[in-house]
């Protein structure tokens, strides 16, 4: 009977002093502890349910923090955590002062590297083993662990391909195949893999083992050791190889027996190699095991009766919205196509897929190759919409504008997850896209203030021929009626919703709702802008000489946003106004509650009349009538 306790394990050097059959029973703890933790505060809860064993047999085998440990993604980080001293910090898991769901350099020192975005694991690890390598440090190891979704992501490939002609370091890659991303596996490696792992001959030689192991007992330890080996010579020569790894696998993840010699046999060996193991997301809880994608990030939930329909059907939200207009655009017309880099679910494409199956491509984790694919499309004279969040598209912001803008395409983006993304913190932040959306040329960016706003402007966007965004934040908004009609705005023109004095409140996006009830507070004309580029300029050069002084309001970084195209449109015409400028401050923003956090940036409504107040005094326009003058323009 083990004696094993969870709460013993203070730190990874705790687990190395474990005799191996206590593991197992630690797993189970461990997963247990993963299971109710994430039901009380929400998170990522299947991909960490597949990687307790995996973790536990990293920090048995490794000695970490000195060994290198970097977790692809870092979904599957929790266990991870858990393990190394953030057992109790995990009440606070995602929330306002409280840890973070991806690795932190500056949370802990067993966090190697920190990540969130895929696909940068391996390129991290590469340069710590140069670096060990250059500095004497020839006895540490370096892991990558890496998922097969994040695989599909040419940064991977690139990374394989120079490691494969580095001299002289010590890099293993775990391939943690658990045959999900988020959504599901798409493309060729998956096929491979999926190949590999059902091909009869190495069925057969892994049954064929199995009998010889259970007659010649005493040979159990050596033969595990060589088991993983053996399987990689049974199989075909793989791409692995090719690039230089000593690729072994595949071997079960769950199976601490497996596992533990095998990477203890890897860490002898040294150089480069290559473990695929496999995995399966939700391992240990029927629930998640049965529908991965559901509790791949769930809110809470009693994991007793597991995630519950609520009673009261919620808002529809922006995703919702936008999985809507896409059928009906594309029932309308049969020249769309839908594109996501991986993220079906996520971007609200399931129903779109089952309904167009032939114009639905999930290109996996590329959003590099998303943009070009529909360069490609919108040459031949199709309407491509590349669905990705916001924080995603950086990793494309080259093909944005060699492929897309520079060739004045007829792509369309729907830009999820903008602004304040909450509990995903500064990694998945899509508080930058205004700023480096507006100034490539040939782009039209709209900011939707509510649900119906944008159904229209996903209708204006699509049918401007050329490069256009839309923009919308993560969850509900306030509950606008929506319109069922492929409608469309004039391009560039704002609206008016509240007219008022001296004081004009500029909104872009759905911060308008704050700016409506600042605006009854100040008695302040409202705007709905609708358009960061183009700007409504002929409204803007009437308000400046009917208005004292100027507030624009964005969920964006303040630096470069939406402000400051006002700005540079007043400085153009020589029109000098008072003006507050607020949005996003020029810090990465931890995680936490959208709401809460928007609040504290002084984004809500109380906060849009304290900065007022603040700049201008119990008078809100703070200035003698007249304050705003058109210079003379001595060049003209």
């Amino acid at each position: 009977m083990s004696n094993v306790s969870l709460e013993q394990i203070q730190s990874p050097a705790d687990l190395r002093r474990l005799d191996r059959r206590d593991l197992k029973e630690l797993a189970d703890q461990l997963r247990q502890f993963v299971l109710q933790s994430v039901s009380r505060t929400g998170g990522h809860l299947s991909s960490n349910l597949g990687t307790v064993e995996l973790t536990i047999a990293l920090h048995h085998v490794f000695n970490t923090p000195d060994d290198r440990l970097v977790w692809d993604v870092g979904h599957q980080s929790y266990p991870h955590k858990i393990l190394t001293g953030r057992r109790e910090a995990m009440a606070k898991l995602r929330q306002a002062g409280g840890i973070s769901g991806f690795p932190k350099r500056s949370e802990s020192e067993y966090d190697a590297f920190g990540t969130a975005h895929s696909s940068t694991s391996i390129s991290a690890v590469l340069g710590m083993a140069v670096a060990s390598r250059n500095t004497g440090c020839s006895h540490r190891q370096h892991i990558a662990v890496i998922g097969d979704g994040a695989m599909t992501a040419g940064m991977a490939f690139e990374a394989l391909n120079n490691a494969g002609v580095t001299p002289d370091i010590n890099m293993l890659v775990v391939l943690n195949d658990n045959d999900m991303s988020i959504s599901p596996p798409v493309g060729a490696l998956n096929r491979y893999l999926a190949r590999l792992m059902s091909g009869g001959f190495y069925a057969t030689a892994k049954n064929v083992g199995k009998a010889v192991l259970q007659r010649v007992p005493p040979v159990l330890e050596i033969a595990r050791r060589m088991e993983g080996h053996a399987k990689g010579l049974m199989s075909p020569a793989t791409l692995f190889e090719e690039l230089g790894f000593n690729y072994v696998g595949p071997i079960d993840g769950h199976d601490l027996d497996s596992l533990v010699p095998t990477l203890e046999n890897l860490r002898e060996l040294g150089g480069l190699q290559f473990l695929h193991v496999v995995t399966k997301k939700g391992q240990g809880y029927k629930l998640a095991e049965a529908d991965p994608v559901a509790y791949h990030g769930p809110g809470k939930f009693d994991p007793r009766v597991g995630i519950q329909k609520p009673a009261t059907p919620p808002r529809p939200t922006f995703t919702q919205v936008f999985g809507q207009w896409l059928c009906d655009m594309a029932q309308s017309d049969s020249r769309l196509f839908g594109i996501t880099p991986a993220m079906r679910e996520g971007s609200g494409m399931i129903e779109f897929e089952r309904r167009f199956p032939n114009r639905y491509f999930d290109v996996g984790i590329a959003e590099q190759h998303a943009l070009t694919f529909a360069a490609g499309l919108a040459c031949e004279g199709q309407k491509p919409v590349v669905a990705i969040y916001s924080t995603f598209l950086q990793r494309a912001y080259d093909q944005l504008i060699h492929d897309v803008a520079l060739q004045d395409l007829d792509v369309t983006l729907a830009l999820d997850r903008a602004g304040i993304v909450g509990a995903d913190g500064a990694t998945h932040a899509g508080n930058y896209d205004i700023a480096f959306l507006r100034c490539v040329p040939n782009m039209v960016l709209a900011t939707p203030s509510d649900e119906n706003e944008a159904r229209l402007l996903l209708s204006t966007c699509f049918q401007h021929v050329g490069p256009a965004a839309v923009r919308y934040p993560r969850g509900a908004g306030r509950g606008a009626a929506i319109e069922a009609n492929l409608e469309t705005v004039p391009l560039g023109k704002a609206v008016v919703r509240r007219e008022g004095e001296g004081l004009a409140i500029l909104a872009f996006g759905t911060l308008l709702t704050a700016a409506m009830v600042a605006g009854e507070q100040l008695n302040a004309t409202v705007v709905d802008m609708r358009f960061v580029k183009p700007i409504d300029e002929a409204l803007l050069a009437q308000l400046a000489t009917t208005h004292e002084a100027f507030v624009t309001i964005e969920e964006g970084a303040i630096m470069g946003g939406a402000g400051s195209a006002v700005q540079e449109y007043f400085n153009a015409q020589g029109v000098v106004a008072p003006m507050l400028q607020l949005g996003l401050p020029d810090i990465f923003i931890d995680h936490g509650d959208q709401a809460a956090l928007l609040s504290s940036l002084g984004l809500d409504a109380d906060g849009i009349v304290a900065s007022v107040t603040a700049r201008w005094g119990s008078r809100f326009g703070g200035c003698a009538a007249g304050t705003v003058v058109r210079l003379a323009q001595q060049s003209r």
